[in-house]
């Protein structure tokens, strides 16, 4: 089996990359029939000789290879036909801006298995930079505060190196006693308490957030219970039966709105699922939340005041949620808002090595064990120049309509 390392070609220009050197030193170590070849890239957050060092490959045509590992979005140009490809494509949600990606890679009989459809046999997700986005997401969300109140001025996380690098830099602040709501247990809610729990913020439980007054900063994480109430006025106490029937639902996390000055937003916000912050919470006289740290993104989703995706160069804008419209985030009476769809980029070389240290134990061995877990059964998304059964329900994005 031959794997290639493609080079990353989608602009703004990512980073990251899916194996680090140590790790295809393992790889090779492990699987002694696996041949490797890494595209020379300048732009890695690993250079080409830190791959030859540990006697890698490096090569400019890695052409002859049978399978390719990228991150992002492949370029429709160098997609070479009769492959499989490992990369997030982001058509699963039928992104009409990727329609041709898809198009094409079925034009040239492409075998695609996007990372977000690695799941397992319970298709939970196996595969992602979710930690990541959590840990430089509440980190901005903290250098968001020290700029709209002129406290303190945080340097980019893309200018530091590690997450310890990130909390060695947020424990030099002092902070008045703010509260934050953090929503979210998956990677990504984890992933910004580490940062939390780094800072030797105080956790407490969201009755005692609610009613409490404390003197120093705490924070609350919250599950979809705690911000979700059923319709009918029933009180349930597993999750089950949101996930199960979230249409019989509606937030009620104007109780937290009430009260804290940052929200993280690290949830899992799934289809149905009625809207978490929405505008009127944010109109409302006693809505005390100034900073919003939207990890999840979804532009015109479940938190109002993220209306667009802002970058890693400009992080951050304001909501005035009077008028709903856009501001800067200067506006004395605006939410400032931060919503960087890629902030795994901002941390890459922590990224990478996370990201690879999962690839190594959920996926690669499925190549040398006949797939026995049928992982790459399930991350399959088309086969001999069409969608697989599993992804079906793509075929109308393909078709156009």
């Amino acid at each position: 089996m031959n794997f290639g390392i493609v080079k990353e070609r989608k602009s703004p220009p990512d980073r990251r990359v899916v194996f680090t050197p140590e790790e295809l030193v393992r790889l090779q170590k492990e699987h002694p029939d696996a041949k490797v070849k890494v595209e020379s890239s300048a732009i890695r957050v690993f250079m080409d000789e830190d791959y030859k060092s540990l006697g890698i490959e490096v090569v400019d045509d890695i052409s002859d290879c049978d399978v390719f590992f990228g991150v992002k979005e492949i370029p429709v140009d160098y997609l070479i036909p009769n492959k499989k490809y490992f990369f997030f494509s982001h058509t699963i949600k039928k992104q009409v801006h990727n329609r041709k990606l898809l198009q094409a890679i079925l034009d040239k009989n492409i075998e695609l298995y996007d990372h977000e459809t690695i799941v397992d046999a319970k298709n939970r997700r196996l595969i992602g930079f979710g930690r990541y986005a959590g840990i430089v997401g509440a980190y901005n969300g903290f250098r968001a505060f020290g700029i709209k109140y002129d406290l303190f001025n945080l340097p980019k996380a893309e200018t530091l190196q590690t997450k310890e690098d990130l909390i060695v830099r947020l424990k030099r602040q002092i902070l008045p006693n703010i509260k934050i709501v953090l929503t979210g247990y998956g990677k990504v809610g984890m992933g910004a308490k580490e940062i939390l729990d780094g800072m030797k913020i105080k956790q407490v439980s969201p009755d005692d957030f609610l009613n409490k007054i404390y003197s120093q900063p705490v924070y609350t994480q919250i599950d979809v219970l705690d911000y979700n109430k059923r319709l009918d006025g029933k009180v349930v106490t597993d999750n089950s039966d949101f996930y199960k029937n979230p249409e019989a639902y509606i937030s009620n996390f104007e109780r937290f709105t009430k009260v804290a000055d940052i929200f993280i937003a690290g949830h899992f916000h799934g289809n149905g699922a009625p809207d978490i912050l929405t505008l009127e919470m944010l109109q409302a006289a006693d809505c005390k939340i100034k900073i919003v740290a939207d990890i999840s993104c979804d532009v015109e989703g479940p938190i109002a005041c993220t209306i667009r995706s802002s970058t890693i160069a400009a992080p951050f804008y304001g909501f005035l949620p009077i008028e709903n419209k856009e501001v800067p985030f200067t506006h004395p009476g605006s939410i400032m808002v931060m919503a960087v769809d890629n902030l795994p980029c901002e941390l890459p070389k922590d990224a990478s090595e996370g990201f690879g240290e999962m690839f190594m134990e959920y996926v690669i061995p499925a190549f040398f064990n006949k797939d026995k877990d049928g992982i790459l059964q399930r991350a399959k998304m088309t086969e001999n120049g069409k969608l697989t059964e599993r992804f079906a329900y793509l075929q109308d994005y393909v078709d156009g309509k």
